[in-house]
């Protein structure tokens, strides 16, 4: 018995010794103003949380700066170490010098610095007769250094075989969907998506962090509320009090949308937002669902959103950026943005997304508000305190500050007793007085977490772990960048509405959710209106009425010309439908429809969808799922959004067999037949027509033949752009219809409106020139840009 017992200890040891190893972790900038703040704390603590256990460690901060002052800044940051409040004096002194005695300073400039500070880490793996378990990288720098790093990282400082390498990033990534996928490149090539960890700290934040775990443990609660049916509204939001001032350079390049709506709050939506997994300690699953989620993110438009900028931005960006006296920055400081989630889950519940400098209050929550039933008949004062059913439903995530000052989540009385870890959470104590957005704390379970700790050690201990759940990955960045640059490009030249600042911007910022759309709910007053421009705004105008290649023509600002085209083809429908009790609608594909599809959407729910039929104009020849698919546009942009029978929608049959457009699979002929059998005299009611610059419409093309005469309704033609095979309705099909519209938009149809504004009916050269409905209406619709240029 003696012996087995040696034998298992003996195996015990050595199982030990296998497991201990040694990680050498690089801060990189490790005297700037991010390590001196957050870094060298996080990694104390990291120390802190697993010295004694499997692993050993050396620190090195790293910089440009020559050694002897390198060193001297080092230490000054390091002197403001400090333990958990519950540590004995002594037990943290004796820790945070070994802490010290395991930091040192190293100058990293030149490929030949990092082949010395790799030997050095063999050279004391080899001495101490320890295993190399893995190098961390701290990219504490700015991202134009990246990629020199990662070079000299990847060329001579990698660890040898069965080592790990880890190297971490802070944003920002990149500037726009292009830029960052240029850096993702960039690293890409020197460094595999495993060994890559993106810090957005606010996934460190205790609130934040709980988010998913919060879901899980309350599955059986939850199940029955998270969704479309029971939540009326999310709001994400992030206020401050201080204003851009000593970081107008970085702003002006930025801005509050990129810096903290496109990745904060976005990924506090995800997590909102994303279908829980079977196993939420699953890194690979909680980041395959965050993707899905950001792939049903319903596009943006400069309607979802609304911008503003503190009275004293322009004079800060003069002073600091020393530009002239007649600048005005067009630089949001204040930005309101509404988000949907295309999914079965969360279909028609609006998400605000809202961020702001020198605003009333600094506060940051996560607030899912439920539909409330209840109606009660008695008067307030005789509900039943806390819970009655007809107080305000609502979980809250209270990421920091405000009036609760701290960490916290809180779940009305009224839905459920929540479950937290008991280990690292409790119940908050009563407060009398404190309200939270506009309740009193007794309304709700509140509890906090036991010991508050900063974001950087979290994410740090993660990193470590090797948990990549927290962090951004490469798809997952690019799918946010993705949703969010086209709506930073449209907002460009947006000028921001003007706000004093503090308590005495008032109600000027307040939001207004208004169908798919937000805005201000007041009209900003004159006076505070001065502009740092004198260009005309869209209500400047009217809408123009003139005629077009003797057609009515309707131009205006692409706002209101979508409205009036959105407009017309709801009362054509009603027409139709009140005298022959349907309604056929041949509808276009390209991107000019997209925001009229949107409208009809989200603004228009008198429409009479039950009793309209949807045809394709044309299709490309891909698969009906494919992105470049017209019917796909069609599916995203308004099928998903707008209750039509499905044996109402018609696309065009263009994968027949498990083939594209091929001749004998008679595509074009089954689908003429198909209008033939359900349009009476294959007359649609209304056709979306646009016009290309060579003049096309439909997919009928210049110098080609097909489609512009003869008999057959539906043609297979040839596109010179890719994809190449087309099919579409023919020219004397078009003509048959009871009404044309054709919407013409943006300054790159400028030449050919007024190139087919002077010829002929000559559909040879200029297909569009040939739509002349025999016994229709053809109107057009172009927007000022395409009209006057």
């Amino acid at each position: 018995m003696l012996t087995v017992a040696m034998c298992v200890a003996l195996v015990g040891c050595l199982q030990a010794q296998e497991l201990r190893g040694h990680v050498s972790i690089v801060l990189l900038g490790a005297t700037g103003d991010l390590a001196k703040k957050y870094l060298w704390q996080g990694l104390f603590q990291l120390y802190l949380d697993e010295v004694g256990k499997d692993h050993s460690f050396s620190f090195h901060g790293a910089a440009l700066t020559a050694p002897e002052q390198g060193w001297k800044l080092m230490a000054k940051a390091l002197e403001s170490l400090s333990c958990p409040s519950d540590m004995a004096p002594s037990h943290c002194a004796e820790l945070k010098d070994q802490f010290l005695r395991l930091s040192q300073y190293r100058q990293l400039k030149t490929a030949e610095d990092y082949r010395t500070l790799s030997k050095d880490i063999e050279a004391q793996v080899k001495q101490e007769d320890l295993r190399e378990a893995g190098r961390i990288f701290y990219f504490s720098v700015p991202p134009f250094a990246y990629v020199d790093i990662a070079r000299n990282i990847n060329s001579s400082c990698r660890p040898g075989p069965g080592a790990w390498l880890r190297v971490v990033f802070e944003k920002p990534f990149g500037h726009d969907h292009l830029s960052a996928q240029q850096l993702a490149t960039e690293l890409g090539s020197f460094f595999q998506e495993e060994e890559m960890y993106r810090v957005d700290h606010y996934l460190g934040k205790q609130a934040v962090a709980q988010i998913l775990p919060f879901r899980d443990q309350n599955r059986k609660a939850l199940d029955g509320l998270w969704n479309r049916h029971h939540v009326e509204r999310v709001e994400i939001i992030m206020k401050e009090t201080v204003d851009a001032e000593g970081r107008i350079s970085f702003y002006e390049e930025y801005g509050v949308i990129r810096d903290v709506l496109q990745n904060h709050l976005t990924e506090i939506l995800m997590l909102v937002a994303m279908e829980l997994p079977l196993n939420v300690s699953s890194s690979a699953a909680v980041l395959q669902h965050k993707l899905e989620a950001f792939r049903g993110l319903r596009g943006l438009n400069k309607g979802s959103a609304v911008v503003g900028q503190y009275q004293a931005y322009s004079a800060q960006a003069r002073r600091e950026l020393q530009k002239p006296e007649g600048f005005h920055s067009l630089t949001p400081t204040f930005a309101g943005v509404l988000v949907h989630v295309d999914s079965l889950r969360w279909e028609g519940v609006p998400f605000t997304l809202m961020s702001g400098k020198a605003l009333d209050e600094r506060v940051g929550y996560v607030r899912v508000l439920f539909k409330n039933q209840a109606f009660c008949i008695q008067h307030e004062r005789h509900w039943a305190p806390e819970q009655s059913p007809c107080l305000p439903r609502q979980i809250i995530f209270h990421i920091g500050h405000g009036e609760l000052s701290h960490p916290a989540i809180l779940v009305s009385r009224n839905l459920f007793r929540p479950s937290l870890p008991a280990h690292s959470w409790a119940e908050v104590q009563e407060r009398p007085g404190l309200r939270v957005l506009g309740r009193p704390l007794s309304d709700f379970y509140a509890y906090s977490p036991l010991r508050e700790r900063d974001a950087y050690s979290i994410l740090l201990s993660h990193i470590f772990h090797g948990r990549k759940e927290s962090f951004i990955t490469t798809e997952n960045l690019l799918a946010s960048w993705d949703f969010w640059t086209p709506l930073l490009d449209s907002l460009a030249h947006e000028v921001p509405r003007l706000y004093p600042g503090g308590a005495d911007t008032g109600c000027l910022l307040d939001l207004e959710l208004n169908g798919g759309h937000l805005s201000f709910s007041q009209q900003q007053p004159e006076q505070l209106v001065p502009g740092p421009g004198s260009a005309p705004k869209p209500s400047d105008f009217q809408v123009l009425r003139a005629r077009y290649r003797e057609s009515p023509l309707i131009s205006a600002w692409p706002e209101e010309l979508i409205s009036r085209l959105a407009s017309d083809i709801e009362a054509s429908a009603l027409q139709a439908v009140q005298h022959f009790g349907k309604f056929h609608l041949a509808l276009s594909g390209g991107s000019s429809p997209i925001a009229l599809f949107q409208q009809l959407a989200m603004g228009h729910y008198s429409f009479p969808w039950a009793h309209t039929h949807l045809w394709l104009v044309d299709e490309r020849c891909v698969p009906l799922s494919d992105p470049d698919s017209n019917f796909q546009g069609l599916q995203a942009h308004l099928l998903q959004h707008i209750r039509l029978p499905y044996y109402n929608i018609h696309p065009m049959p263009v994968h027949l067999h498990q083939r594209l457009c091929a001749e004998e699979d008679q595509g074009a002929q089954t689908y003429a037949g198909e209008i033939s059998a359900l349009v009476a005299n294959s007359s649609f009611d209304l056709v979306l027509l646009g016009m290309g610059t060579d003049g096309h419409t439909a997919s009928l093309f210049p110098q080609s033949p097909t489609g512009l005469d003869g008999e057959q309704l539906v043609v297979l033609t040839q596109s010179p752009f890719r994809p190449h095979q087309r099919m579409s309705l023919s020219l004397p099909l078009i003509n048959r219809a009871k009404k044309v519209a054709v919407l013409v938009m943006g300054r790159t149809k400028r030449d050919i409106t007024m190139l087919v504004s002077r010829v002929g009916q000559e559909p040879r050269k200029w297909p569009i020139s040939g739509v002349l409905p025999s016994s229709g209406q053809l109107v057009w619709y172009m927007d000022y840009e395409a009209f006057l240029g």
